[in-house]
């Protein structure tokens, strides 16, 4: 799919072009000429999905309102769930031949520094010192061994550490790094560092441009995930009306659908049940009326078959 088609029509032309008000051409030179192996150039994926039975609130949904997805992932971090948590939802999502993603920790945000509080933010979500990488490996590892096969990271040491690990055999090589949106790269040279770390996809800032997606694809072709409803604190961004061109020119891209307005859950427990329940019905409703946007478009063909998950050949550091 380009936003060149002739099937391909972008929000509002017809009624603007009778106006004299039509859009420029696209630029050929700014679509993406990678895609996933399976020859698809966008999957989907429904984020803050944080146990069991907010994941059977996703199934149900996505059945109902015939939502295709493509990953499932989670925020809370592994360690906020028991072993029985686990391998419920990873047997839920075997079942719909789903991918899930579950986030290792610990993490600086919940960690004993005050930096994180302060107006400069200090390290973010980066695990501080080794006790906290020790965490993150032991997360990864326990999760590996229940059946999950996607793991969450939002540092580049955990990245690199993980990556290492699964190319000696001691994560499956089948195993997939995502990088978290909360250490997005935003700029080509980091992104591409990212992929050489052991990144298989990479969540990149909400608010980058258009522009800035053809960038990164000038020197990666690593997959991209990018949210196209934004939490608030990532910005709260609401980018339906562009979904066709986030694909033209970031593909291989997994459109997130996550959720605006609404209170944080992490990290989940009961107390916070109804909020996760509820978010995780409307993240399913965002993603049906961004997918019904598409199709009106013209542009919703060229999806990546239901249960595709690797991303093909990518480069790396060797280590």
């Amino acid at each position: 799919m380009t936003s060149s088609d002739s099937s391909v029509r972008r929000p509002g032309e017809p009624a603007l072009t009778a106006l004299g008000m039509d859009a420029p051409a696209a630029d050929p030179a700014d679509t993406s000429s990678y895609a996933f192996p399976d020859g698809g150039t966008w999957r989907t994926e429904i984020p803050s999905v944080e146990g069991p039975e907010a994941l059977a609130v996703v199934l149900k949904e996505s059945s109902r309102l015939d939502v295709p997805v493509h990953r499932i992932s989670q925020g809370s971090g592994i360690w906020m769930l028991s072993d029985a948590e686990i391998t419920e939802m990873v047997e839920g999502c075997a079942e719909r031949d789903i991918e899930l993603c579950l986030f290792t920790g610990p993490r600086g945000s919940w960690d004993t520094g005050a930096s994180t509080r302060t107006d400069s933010g200090g390290a973010g979500l980066r695990a501080r010192g080794h006790d906290a990488l020790s965490g993150c490996v032991e997360d990864a590892l326990r999760a590996s061994e229940l059946g999950v096969k996607c793991l969450l990271v939002a540092d580049e040491g955990v990245l690199w550490t993980l990556h290492r690990l699964r190319v000696r055999g001691v994560l499956p090589a089948d195993t997939t790094l995502k990088v978290s949106a909360l250490i997005g790269p935003a700029n080509p040279a980091s992104y591409a560092v990212h992929e050489q770390l052991g990144a298989d996809s990479i969540n990149i800032p909400s608010d980058l441009t258009l522009a800035h997606l053809t960038e990164i694809r000038r020197v990666s072709g690593a997959p991209m995930d990018l949210y196209i409803e934004a939490p608030d604190d990532l910005g709260g961004y609401v980018r339906m009306y562009e979904a066709a061109e986030l694909i033209r020119r970031g593909a291989p891209i997994y459109l997130k659908f996550g959720l605006s307005r609404a209170p944080g859950i992490y990290p989940y427990g009961a107390q916070l049940r109804d909020a996760a329940l509820n978010t995780a019905r409307e993240r399913v409703r965002r993603g049906r009326l961004a997918l019904d946007l598409l199709a009106r478009h013209g542009a919703g063909g060229n999806m990546s078959p239901l249960g595709s998950r690797l991303p093909g050949a990518l480069r790396r550091f060797a280590g």
